[in-house]
């Protein structure tokens, strides 16, 4: 039975052995074959063979690589727009923000300004915020609205301040409040749609861009009005917990909903016009501004199991398996990310469209996209739903395939994409992404010899882009002080033995770090001593020395580089702590510096002026 199970699992995709990021093979077991192949719609024991080897191929098309771009080194500024703190925003980061931080960092020789997923999430159910988990990848998330840079807007605000001045409390500002922030914007969405809801259709860029979404836009404007009544009932956002006529968007009930309820569908087919309108107007700003890229977007690895893209075209994804990451050295029982994988068989049978259509959508109005997890355009490792993450396996996707239709959409809207490749990397990966022109992702805190010493960053890939953190790590004052070890420690998701281990470890590190930097001649003077081993290692991030860690990798072969803005404004407290809920406030925390303080910020001041010496503007 062994021998036929895994040739059946085999013909299907499903990889029998992966290698893990410590070069160990690791093999999954027959339960977990069986669990896979019931996914994906095929009998273990009287299933027909695939034939995923005779599709496999090498991709044919390779992604843009304009000459402005490969002709010199560019940096760029890296955030979480949600955290973004202004006087005007309405307690969350919003378009106008993102616009204005783009024109203040351009003015310091930044090219790009990166942000986290901008995807549509649950508008009637704020309180679900994790920017990685969207409700479609499509469309975007209205919440990021500048509402005072609406037609009525601002007009709205002051009757609506006037009115209720409670909503406009912001709480604790070092925290987004989600659902308080939700009410107040849904409250002004309101009250301008209503002002301007007769107009509405005969605008011609509106008939345009309705037109330009067709059914997929209908349909996702349907799922948010059905979302909202469930919500108004007592119900939920997402579709699992909907009566069962209303699971099909096919459905009698459904149909009758669109008709009765229009005025509802054409509220937040408006809101979509909206947020399509402003966001193009921050990457016009940004290069007009002078960035050789503008906006850096991400584009999430999949989507919420509840959510529009899963209730519009069911087939599309898999209702039996979730999506995460085997064990690790991070994480010994791997990662549960509850996600809905894409089936590989509908994908195929479709010709890749709907990838092609998801990035096209999300780099219409960008110079540069991210892919989280970009191994997933080979791979995804999906759990069972009556499995612990440990007891998936990999499933293989047309790589080939999945590219061109990538690269397909990044041809069309002229923008560079970035593979994000952290983590259990399949062989030979990252030598077909560079074949296509998908930039390497590279984070200083990973880039090591064997040994623990830091690589040199002149050996980075040239087609790569380098940062030193990202949302998922501890920002750099974090790591020199060992915040994310004690994190991890108090949120319960490691022991106390391997948090002594850790931190016995991140002392190691910090003095290779340190003799890095000598090697690189950016070592602040007053640090010799510490490199002798005269003096004991600061305990607190010197400005000087994060510096000189930014300029050390700002040398380097990639030909971007992402500061995080975090690190800018010596932020300690890392956006995101993988493997917990409540235990950290994820994805709420706000920057430290204010928008309209930051160009006079000395530290800001300071590292965008070694930006500008080590990656100068070409000439």
């Amino acid at each position: 039975m062994t021998e036929h199970l895994d040739r059946l699992a085999a013909s299907h995709g499903i990889q029998l052995a992966y290698v893990s990021e410590l070069g160990e093979e690791k093999v999954i077991d027959d339960d977990a074959k069986r669990a896979l192949l019931l996914a994906l719609g095929v009998d273990p024991e009287t299933g027909p063979f695939g034939d995923f080897h005779d599709r496999e191929a090498a991709p044919q098309t390779a992604c843009p690589l304009p000459a402005s771009v490969a002709g010199a080194r560019h940096w760029g500024v890296a955030c979480q727009l949600y955290a973004l703190r202004s006087g005007r925003n309405l307690g969350i980061g919003d378009f106008e923000d993102l616009a204005r931080l783009a024109i203040v960092a351009a003015g310091e020789g930044a090219d790009f300004v990166g942000v986290n997923p901008l995807h549509a999430l649950f508008l009637s159910e704020p309180g679900r915020y994790s920017p990685y988990s969207p409700s479609t990848r499509r469309f975007l998330n209205p919440y990021y609205l500048a509402v005072d840079h609406m037609e009525g807007g601002r007009e709205a605000i002051e009757r609506l301040r006037a009115e209720a001045p409670d909503l406009f409390a912001r709480g604790d500002g070092d925290l987004v409040d989600y659902p308080a922030m939700g009410r107040l914007k849904r409250a002004l969405f309101e009250r301008v749609f209503d002002q301007r809801k007769s107009e509405i259709e005969d605008e011609q860029a509106f008939q345009r861009f309705l037109a330009d979404g067709g059914e997929a836009l209908k349909g996702f404007a349907l799922f948010e009005a059905l979302s909202e009544a469930q919500v108004a009932d007592g119900g939920h956002a997402g579709w699992h917990h909907w009566p069962e006529p209303l699971r099909d968007r096919l459905s009698e009930d459904v149909t009758r909903f669109a008709e009765e309820q229009r005025e509802r569908v054409l509220f937040h087919l408006w809101l979509q016009f909206e947020a399509e309108e402003q966001l193009a107007s921050a990457q016009a700003r940004a290069k007009a501004a002078g960035m050789a890229i503008g906006l850096y977007l991400d584009l999430a690895v999949g989507v919420a199991p509840d959510g529009a893209e899963t209730w519009a075209d069911p087939a599309l994804t898999v209702n039996s398996a979730r999506v995460g990451s085997p064990p690790d050295m991070f994480n010994s029982q791997g990662q549960d990310w509850g996600l809905a994988p894409l089936s590989p068989k509908a994908l195929a049978e479709r010709e890749h469209k709907p990838l092609h259509d998801a990035f096209s959508a999300l780099t219409r109005h960008a110079g540069a996209v991210r892919i989280d997890h970009a191994m997933g355009l080979a791979r995804l490792w999906w759990i069972p739903n009556e499995a612990r993450s440990a007891g998936g396996g990999y499933v293989r996707y047309h790589l080939g395939a999945m590219v061109d239709a990538v690269a397909a959409a990044a041809t069309e809207n002229r923008c560079l994409v970035i593979g994000e490749d952290l983590g259990t990397v399949p062989p030979g990966f990252r030598e077909i992404m560079a074949t296509a022109n998908v930039f390497s992702y590279r984070v200083l805190y990973f880039e090591r010899h064997q040994d623990g010493s830091f690589i040199d960053p002149s050996a980075y890939p040239r087609l790569s882009l380098a940062c030193i953190s990202t949302h998922d790590l501890a920002t750099l004052a974090g790591w020199w002080t060992g915040g994310d070890i004690r994190l991890r420690f108090e949120a319960g998701t490691q022991d106390e033995a391997a948090t002594d281990r850790d931190t016995k470890s991140r002392e190691q590190e910090k003095r290779m770090l340190v003799q890095a930097l000598n090697q690189s001649g950016v070592l602040p003077g007053d640090l010799a001593p510490v490199l002798r081993g005269e003096a004991p290692m600061p305990e607190e991030l010197p400005d000087a020395l994060a510096v000189a860690v930014h300029r050390h990798l700002a040398r380097s072969a990639a030909l971007l580089f992402a500061v995080q803005l975090d690190d800018m404004v010596a932020g300690e407290r890392q956006a995101n702590l993988p493997g917990t809920t409540d235990q950290y406030p994820n994805w709420r925390i706000v920057t430290e510096v204010p928008l309209e303080e930051l160009a006079a910020n000395g530290r800001f001041r300071e590292l965008a002026a070694a930006m500008r010496e080590e990656r100068p503007k070409s000439t």
